[in-house]
């Protein structure tokens, strides 16, 4: 295998005093060869958290991990201003190509990578009368399939963040890699990312409720919310049952829902006890405050949204968005002996974000062993409950029945949190 004169000498300059060289110059068998699908590729974008840890390695438990991959193709939809792809590409020595079929076979007949990484986050796409922005996931998606299926081989495809804005799209895409029989792994870095304190749901215990608190934008951040809480209840016992149904509501409702016993004060207190970013006095003075019991939380949040998610086991999870009371994304929830578990989903700051080296940790397990660590199911349940959730808030808040939601899986024992 030739190197990029860069590469090769950059691999050089890694060699330790004991003699170890860069793992690309060791190694007896080729790495593993990846086409990048992207919309964008500039700063501070998905495809530059994670293309970038490709090409150049990224910190994985206290030590700089050089991945088995080598990125050898690229698809990007835009190119706007502060576009990184074509720099990238010639620092590294790969090739940019105008369509997907052309990445994945690199410009030739048949397909000729390893490994697919589908990152579909950010540029300028439509949104629709829900809020949700049209990112072209599926349709990226479809045209991987399309070759698989004209060349007769599969390889796997990791996807970035949810599956699709459409829960009926992210469930055929999870049929066609069941039907063409490719390792397929979705979501986002909040399950994988550290936690404060590192604990875990005990796996196969019962739960009588749980809360998830988040902050951002309605789609792009209640995902990632969503996903973490599935992260952890789907450990419970008897595994993730499926979806009951599930309901949006906004405003002074979540305050009464609370006063009702919707959702638990109790919870939402043990959650807001992990967050290191909590707003009002505490950002004012560093003073220590109780959010959930002060009476505060109304005049720091403006707009407070409450996601009611009913299993079909009968598991209550909610997650309240409170933008205005903190920063970050916290956890709780109680067991059935009356203990209650707390963490909060820590993401390190930019620019270097490294909660995504946690991430590509995963897609180069896959790509590797050719096996998912963990189900895309999480992502698929955490993508249609959000859209369907969407669909009660602009349909009046109201209660929807889910029956469509009946997705059931276990979840491994062994948690990938924590880098």
């Amino acid at each position: 295998m030739k190197l990029p004169r860069r590469a090769f000498l950059r691999a050089l300059g890694s060699a330790t005093v004991a003699g170890t060289v860069h793992p690309l110059l060791a190694a007896t068998t080729r790495p593993k060869r990846i086409a990048i699908i992207t919309t964008v590729w500039t700063y501070q974008s998905h495809a530059q958290h994670m293309g970038d840890r490709f090409l150049v390695g990224y910190p994985r438990h206290g030590h700089w991990h050089w991945p088995p991959l080598q990125v050898v193709s690229l698809y990007v939809d835009q190119t706007p201003a502060g576009d990184l792809s074509r720099q990238r590409a010639a620092d590294h020595g790969f090739t940019i190509y105008p369509t997907i079929a052309e990445a994945l076979r690199c410009g030739g007949q048949k397909l000729a990578v390893d490994g697919v990484v589908i990152i579909g986050e950010h540029g300028d796409y439509p949104r629709n009368h829900k809020g949700q922005i049209l990112y072209p996931r599926f349709e990226f998606f479809q045209q991987c399939v399309r070759v698989f299926a004209q060349d007769g081989r599969a390889v796997p495809v990791f996807n970035d963040k949810h599956l699709s804005y459409s829960g009926d799209k992210a469930r055929q895409m999870v049929a066609d890699s069941k039907r063409l029989k490719f390792p397929f792994l979705a979501g986002s870095s909040l399950p994988v990312t550290w936690r404060l304190p590192p604990v875990e749901i005990p796996y196969g215990a019962k739960l009588d409720e749980a809360l998830m608190v988040g902050v951002g934008g309605s789609d792009p951040m209640d995902y990632h919310a969503l996903e973490a809480m599935q992260c952890m209840v789907e450990r419970r016992r008897g595994g993730e049952t499926g979806i009951r149904s599930v309901q949006l509501i906004e405003g002074d409702a979540v305050w009464r829902a609370g006063e009702e016993g919707r959702w638990s004060k109790r919870l939402l207190e043990a959650a807001l006890s992990r967050s290191d970013s909590l707003q009002g006095d505490s950002e004012l003075d560093s003073r220590p405050q109780d959010l959930a019991n002060n009476g505060q939380l109304p005049k720091l949040v403006k707009n407070p949204a409450a996601y009611f998610i009913e299993r079909n086991d009968g598991l209550r999870t909610t997650l309240l968005m409170l933008n205005g009371a903190l920063g970050d994304y916290c956890f709780a929830a109680q067991l059935a002996s009356g203990t209650i578990v707390s963490t909060q989903f820590f993401l390190p700051p930019t620019p270097n974000v490294t909660y995504s080296a946690c991430l590509v940790a995963q897609i180069e397990e896959m790509i590797v062993t050719g096996r998912a660590p963990y189900p895309v199911e999480r992502t698929q349940i955490a993508s249609a409950m959000l859209d369907r959730c969407l669909d009660s808030k602009v349909e009046g808040h109201r209660r929807i029945a889910t029956p469509e939601l009946n997705i059931r899986y276990r979840a491994p024992k062994v948690s990938r949190f924590g880098g």
